[in-house]
């Protein structure tokens, strides 16, 4: 079965986080088995800024199982959608856009999203199967 990973699983297992490496290691290796495990565009774009090279980032996909999935018009136009309803209801961050994108891909995929980032997708994707500690 395919899944979505949001960008917070690749940095725990990348950056050794003490408290989550673990988890999102044994929860992406489960992914990539039943597989295929993927990414989008904006999660490959987030991972670029910790690397001087496209090919190093790659690398990281490829080691760790990944595939660069490009999103669909469909599920950009459903990213666009749920951040300004975000904005209509408050939200005042204006970096949060790649997460939705992150989202509306494993919805138009109709996929479980691999993620640690709870609140919002379970606020603006509530249709989203999520795949959370």
């Amino acid at each position: 079965m395919m899944v979505v990973v949001d960008t917070n699983i690749i940095i725990d297992i990348a950056e050794h986080d003490p408290v989550w490496r673990r988890w999102s290691l044994d929860r992406l290796s489960e992914a990539v088995v039943e597989g295929p495990a993927v990414v989008c565009d904006s999660v490959f774009a987030e991972l670029s800024s910790q690397y001087d090279k496209v090919e190093d980032v790659d690398q990281v996909l490829a080691a760790l199982g990944l595939v660069l999935q490009p999103l669909r018009k469909s599920a950009l136009f459903r990213a666009g959608q749920a951040y300004a309803e975000y904005r209509r209801n408050g939200g005042e961050k204006t970096n949060v856009l790649p997460d939705f994108f992150v989202g509306a891909q494993a919805v138009d995929l109709g996929v479980p999203l691999l993620t640690r980032d709870v609140k919002r997708y379970r606020r603006y994707f509530p249709e989203l199967e999520l795949i959370t500690p």
